[in-house]
């Protein structure tokens, strides 16, 4: 069976809309372009996000690192996921630690355009907070999305004020609400990110979350699990209080993610359905060595022998 989004897996994937887009799947390189944070510096916070600790989301490879030049990091990066993924063909500059667009409009110019210069680099993707953008660099986006694959990347987390308090986010949800229209507005590829189990929010609080982000303008998604970071302020509450959070067993993370596939809109297509933390940085609930693609496989053989599909409940159910 060929679903609409064109292709006979059973969710939107985003490596299925790259190659109907691209014709082959795009592969990132990690770059550390020494960004900061408005939550870590002092304009909003200096403790930042309780779960934050961009030490632990480096790649593996360690070749991106901040000091060294966006060139460099890419010339690096490439080495590493060229002998990686034999067939990778497509590369984009992901600008991913920290807020990356969180400086002047004419600083950003030069750190993307150096990216961009690369010859091995088909666009960029910027992770940042949606309080960190604004028209001007909006604007300026939209011009290389006419020649580049442009993507930004907003970690929204929770729809819930309640949780974004909680995390220190620095922002309400209708902050993000903002830029995400306004992104989509002007034609560029929007995604956002969401953490799974988040303090204090019950599964069916979780659920009721899906059809608000399917009304959202977005491109794609990516949802992880929580991890408690070692070296952060969540991981000190949960030694403090460890009955305060809830972690899913793998099975019950498979089968609630299927749950979570199944009412969301069919046209966002989904990048990430979980996480990965280095084991030396993980503090909370662990799957073992288990990794992403292995629990896709996993998310796939469910739906399956659930019979359904992304979006086979979208916009028919509530939880109560």
């Amino acid at each position: 069976m060929e679903y609409h989004w064109g292709d006979n897996r059973r969710y939107n994937s985003f490596s299925g809309w790259c190659k109907k887009r691209f014709g082959q799947r795009i592969q990132k390189v990690s770059i550390n372009a020494g960004f900061s944070c408005p939550n870590r510096d002092g304009k909003i916070s200096t403790g930042g996000c309780t779960f934050c600790n961009n030490e632990a989301f480096n790649p593996v490879s360690s070749y991106s690192e901040k000091g060294e030049s966006v060139t460099s990091q890419i010339n690096k990066g490439l080495l590493f996921l060229k002998e990686r993924y034999k067939r990778a063909a497509m590369f984009v500059a992901y600008f991913q630690a920290y807020s990356n667009t969180y400086k002047s409009l004419d600083e950003l110019k030069i750190v993307y355009s150096e990216a961009l210069k690369h010859p091995d680099i088909s666009g960029i993707v910027v992770g940042t907070r949606p309080d960190c953008i604004d028209v001007e660099k909006l604007k300026y986006l939209k011009e290389l999305s006419k020649e580049y694959f442009v993507s930004i990347e907003y970690g929204v987390e929770s729809c819930y004020d309640k949780t974004l308090n909680l995390i220190n986010r620095g922002h309400d949800f209708q902050t993000s609400v903002k830029a995400i229209k306004q992104t989509s507005e002007m034609g560029i590829h929007t995604g956002a990110h969401f953490i799974i189990g988040l303090p204090g929010e019950t599964k069916a609080e979780i659920l009721n979350q899906i059809p608000v982000i399917s009304e959202l303008p977005l491109n794609s998604l990516k949802f992880h699990q929580l991890q408690i970071v070692k070296d952060t302020k969540i991981a000190d509450q949960y030694l403090q209080n460890p009955k305060d959070f809830m972690f899913f067993e793998l099975p019950e993370y498979v089968d609630f993610m299927v749950d979570i596939i199944e009412r969301l809109n069919p046209s966002i297509a989904i990048e990430r359905l979980s996480g990965e933390v280095p084991p030396r940085f993980n503090l909370g609930k662990r799957w073992g060595l288990i990794r992403s693609d292995q629990i896709i496989k996993m998310i796939e053989k469910r739906l399956e022998e659930r019979n359904t599909w992304q979006g086979k409940l979208y916009n028919k159910e509530i939880v109560g």
